[in-house]
């Protein structure tokens, strides 16, 4: 019997699960050390800027035309007046359309275009073209591609959200 029996054999342990377990808490704690450090602070809503105040958007009128592809176009026009000291070169409006229960139809950001006089038709030019100076005032354009079908066929809410001054 003596040969038949072997001496019991010490079972080797894998050692290569505990490497991937380890390896993979190291990477997640890599990647979570990683997302803290680089997670930027919530930003506050902080309002329209200072010299927005200075500025007055009056006598809006809307219109549509129709372009070369027989797309509908909507325009905002009206005059913007700087009652301020300062010269302003870039202004963007935020644009809110309502529906008929008076919730959020549509919101655009778009920067205000001036309207220049070049040749029969005038141009709607960036402020940082034909700067508004103190006490200036000039019709300005918004154009929009497309409006919500929602729309409630109001004027829009516009409000000044930011301001270039020079």
């Amino acid at each position: 019997m003596g040969g038949l029996m072997q001496p019991p054999v010490a079972e080797e342990r894998d050692s290569s699960r505990w490497i991937i377990v380890i390896a993979v808490v190291a990477v997640m704690a890599v990647m979570g050390v990683i997302a803290l450090l680089l997670r930027s602070q919530p930003k506050n809503a902080s309002g329209p800027p200072p010299y927005a105040a200075q500025l007055k958007l009056s006598d809006l009128k809307m219109s549509a035309a129709e372009n070369f592809i027989g797309h509908t176009v909507s325009y905002v026009d009206g005059t913007i007046a700087n009652a301020g000291d300062k010269t302003v070169t870039h202004v963007v409006v935020e644009v809110v359309f309502k529906d008929d229960m008076g919730q959020l139809a549509q919101r655009e950001d778009l920067p205000l275009r001036v309207l220049r006089a070049n040749g029969p038709y005038p141009d709607a030019v960036d402020l940082s073209v034909s700067p508004l100076g103190p006490g200036q005032s000039k019709p300005f354009r918004l154009t929009f591609d497309s409006i919500s079908a929602q729309w409630n066929r109001a004027y829009p809410e516009m409000r000044v959200t930011d301001v270039t001054l020079k």
